[in-house]
């Protein structure tokens, strides 16, 4: 069930009052309260607010960051947005997936088909509709999506603690420096909403509404089968304690977002392997339960040797790990904890991909929990690093070839 608002105040309050108020003028005037109101008077739900202050802050440190690199490097943003896998899900949408997958000395070449279709197609609908080029129409599908994920982060952790709390986890999600994806032409903000509203779903019991976000969830990214999980356990304990069969209905449809591309891709190339052997051809990506050991022990070995891409990996994967341990021992709902944990475990046995980023922030139970659990100067103190981290991952992706982000 919900919790009714509750007002507190932490050492975070002055830093999120001073966000509320820069945004007044965009969201209109204010009631008696201090609370922003729309045209005709009413106000503005603060699931809505907060978390938009919140994401628009976020992205002013991104943009910034993208300007600066342009003058430095004389690159439009076009340019400097259409790298990495935007240009893949740019290809998607423009030329869809291929029918024969190509070679390369014998082995699958980088393709499409490594690209799951909900967020091509929709920049590919979107564009035919509004007219926009499919890159604008990518950027602003990533941008709004981001915001829907953070409004997502907001509702579900406002579901089980209070306001302050869910004000300070997406506040830390959102300046996570996987975010920089959301500014991008990635599909990482449509996956988290999905999931977030999916994860609050479970936690209402609403089963149909759960098996359909798993659903999109999966046509969006195979990290999005953690959800299943999530949909498995809160199935066995409808089950177990109400004999609620209905509850079913989230497992059962969750995953079939990735079952049907599969299928799809098996008819499309006459490969039933395709997605796997594009990936594992193109990007020389597979499953490894020994990898993150691997990474760990090779810059435990050889520190100084390691290359900036190991060093990430290094501190991705023990960001991680220390994220499940604070996960694990706050009282996040199980729903939430298990998708974390799900998607965590995905990254880190995922062979040369590991805990970069943006994959951590797929996970993003795990930075909920840590942003819970601080508070006063040490949270901020993790709010500024976790910041400064960002506008250095922002400038890398747009402006080196250095590190695959």
């Amino acid at each position: 069930m919900s919790v009714e608002p509750v007002s507190t105040v932490d050492g975070t309050g002055a830093a999120l009052t001073s966000l509320d108020r820069s945004a007044s003028v965009a969201l209109g005037p204010s009631d008696a309260g201090g609370n922003p109101t729309r045209a005709d008077g009413r106000r503005w739900p603060r699931w809505v607010v907060r978390p938009l202050v919140i994401y628009l802050a976020s992205r002013v440190v991104t943009l910034v960051t993208m300007v600066v690199c342009g003058i430095v490097t004389h690159r439009s943003v076009p340019t400097e947005v259409s790298r990495w896998d935007s240009l893949w899900f740019l290809k998607a949408a423009a030329h869809g997936w291929p029918r024969h997958l190509p070679l390369r000395d014998g082995h699958v070449a980088g393709n499409t088909a490594a690209f799951f279709p909900l967020f091509p197609l929709s920049i590919r609908w979107s564009s035919q509709l509004t007219g926009l080029p499919m890159l604008a129409t990518g950027m602003v599908i990533s941008e709004v999506s981001g915001l829907t994920a953070m409004i997502g982060v907001w509702m579900l952790v406002r579901h089980y603690a209070d306001q302050s709390a869910a004000d300070r986890a997406t506040l830390l999600v959102a300046v996570f420096p996987g975010t920089f994806v959301l500014s991008l032409v990635y599909s990482e903000g449509l996956a988290v909403t999905f999931v977030a509203f999916g994860i609050l779903a479970l936690m209402q019991r609403r089963w149909l509404l759960a098996g359909v976000l798993g659903l999109l969830a999966t046509a969006t990214t195979p990290v999005a089968l953690a959800f299943e999980v999530s949909c498995l356990w809160c199935a066995y304990r409808a089950i177990a304690t109400d004999r609620n069969w209905r509850s079913l209905l989230a497992p059962v449809l969750a995953p079939l977002g990735f079952v049907t591309y599969q299928l799809w891709l098996w008819r499309h190339t006459g490969n039933l392997a395709a997605w796997r052997v594009t990936e594992r051809g193109g990007w020389s990506s597979y499953p490894s339960l020994v990898y993150p050991v691997h990474i760990v022990a090779t810059f435990v070995r050889d520190p100084v040797a390691v290359t900036l891409t190991g060093d990430i990996l290094v501190v991705g994967t023990v960001a991680t790990v220390i994220g499940a341990v604070v996960a694990i021992r706050s009282r996040m709902p199980m729903p939430a904890l298990l998708y974390g944990l799900a998607a965590a475990g995905m990254g880190l046995v995922s062979a040369p991909i590991g805990m970069r980023p943006r994959f951590i922030f797929l996970a993003f139970p795990l930075i909920i929990a840590v942003g819970t659990r601080l508070r006063g100067r040490t949270y901020l103190a993790v709010v500024l690093l976790s910041t400064v981290l960002l506008v250095v991952a922002m400038a890398y992706s747009v402006d080196s070839y250095r590190v695959f982000p």
